[in-house]
């Protein structure tokens, strides 16, 4: 699984992203299903909506459908995580979304997230490790 942002699911889909070709390139690099979140998964639903309606949240539902991307559920352990780390980092600020896939991160071990948003970088998880964002 590769744990995922809603920018990489927006440019996968939107052909007119000024990301969709390097995101086209590196999924197909990745371990899949992709992983990610309500809160992500929900930003990117909108976002699709207001770049081109129905068709492109349609292709994003599909994606659920084929397995190729999985929502993660998150207990409230980790929803308390989340708000941890929101209130550390509220001068960034780290939104809803940011928050869950640091504390999903945190829970699975996992050290990398597709993601466009170099912010990612500068997250500190539990341990001291910070997460590695792909693609460079």
């Amino acid at each position: 699984m590769t744990l995922t942002d809603a920018g990489p699911l927006i440019a996968l889909i939107d052909a007119g992203e000024t990301d969709h070709a390097r995101c086209r390139e590196e999924v197909a690099r990745v371990v899949l299903p992709l992983l990610t979140t309500w809160p992500a998964f929900t930003e990117a639903i909108y976002l699709l909506g207001q770049a081109g309606g129905w068709p492109g949240q349609h292709a994003l539902w599909q994606m659920l459908e084929r397995d190729t991307l999985v929502i993660a559920e998150l207990g409230p352990e980790l929803q308390s995580r989340c708000a941890e780390l929101m209130n550390r980092y509220q001068d960034h600020p780290m939104d809803l979304a940011d928050a869950t896939l640091v504390a999903l991160a945190e829970d699975r071990g996992l050290q990398t997230i597709f993601s466009l948003d170099e912010h990612f970088r500068s997250y500190q998880l539990r341990g001291g490790r910070f997460l590695s964002a792909i693609p460079r």
